[in-house]
This record gives structure tokens, C-alpha cells and sequence, in this order.
């Protein structure tokens, strides 16, 4: 097995409306604003699941015994470069904006979207966006919340 490289094999879109998130669909996904090219190299931030632990252990237990709880993602937020003329990610994803993070990996980035795809979505709502202070031999760059606001579709199929 050869290891898969993470450069360039990651595609991020803002799709507005998804029917069926387990099954998103081209036409759909395609009528989205792809981000991954104005997105930092760091900024697909807190997209992991975390599952807590529920405490089995009785109190005849010799050992502590645990099982699962609930899945979230705290932190959820995308860091992008701001763009010089139109800047349409930054003119869409307001505060208040309802969507969809979709986000396929381990595919080449400018393959387009395709039946039989694997892809995660995410219902998110953005939060206020946060201008990042100015530094040295960088960019300027901005923060948008998103948070999860339903459950999200990790093992979801393009249809």
C-alpha cells in the first residue's frame, strides 16, 4: 500500500442547499463556491470528530470501563486569504449564513465532482468573521465560524 499525500488532494465547497446530505448530489455540489484555493494551507480548522466517553464503571468494578457517548466538533472554523477585487467567500460567508461544508479528500483537488465520490458535509451556520491582526511575510487573512448546527454526514456518497 503506498501512503496517500495530502497537497493538493483536498476540495472544500460552499454549497447553499443539499437535499439529501447523504447523498449530495453533481448538480448540487456544483452549484457551490469551491474554497480550497483561497483557504490557508492551515485553515480547515476543527473538522475532526471528538466522541465522549460515558462512564460504565459500577461500583462492583475493579475497573474503569467506558463506552461511547457523543460525537461533536468544536472549533469548526475555515482561515482564508483575503482577495484584492470581488471577494466572493468573503461576500457569502457572513454572519447568519446557512450552508453546507463539503469536503472531499484524498482525491486531486481539480478533479470535478463525480458520482461515487466519497465526501463529508457539514451543516453549518457562520458566525462573525475576524479580520486577523497583520504580521510580517504573510497574507492578509480572515476566521469564519461555522458551527455544526445538525449532525453532519461523514461517509456521505456524491450521487
Amino acid at each position: 500500500m503506498a501512503d496517500i499525500p495530502v497537497d493538493g488532494n483536498t476540495r472544500v465547497a460552499w454549497v447553499p442547499a443539499i437535499s439529501n446530505k447523504a447523498a449530495p448530489t453533481t448538480t448540487e455540489l456544483n452549484a457551490g463556491m469551491l474554497l480550497q484555493n483561497v483557504i490557508t494551507a492551515d485553515g480547515l480548522v476543527g473538522f475532526e470528530a471528538e466522541t465522549a466517553d460515558v462512564d460504565t464503571t459500577s461500583l462492583a468494578s475493579t475497573f474503569d470501563t467506558l463506552t461511547i457517548g457523543r460525537d461533536s466538533f468544536s472549533g469548526t472554523m475555515l482561515r482564508l486569504k483575503k482577495q484584492d477585487g470581488t471577494d466572493t467567500a468573503y461576500n457569502t460567508l457572513v454572519r447568519g449564513a446557512s450552508g453546507y461544508i463539503v469536503i472531499r479528500r484524498h482525491v486531486t483537488e481539480t478533479t470535478g465532482w463525480a458520482a461515487s465520490q466519497k465526501v463529508q458535509v457539514f451543516p453549518v451556520i457562520c458566525g462573525q468573521t475576524r479580520e486577523l491582526a497583520p504580521e510580517a511575510n504573510t497574507v492578509a487573512r480572515y476566521e469564519v465560524p461555522t458551527k455544526v448546527n445538525a449532525a453532519p454526514e461523514l461517509r456521505a456518497t456524491v450521487a
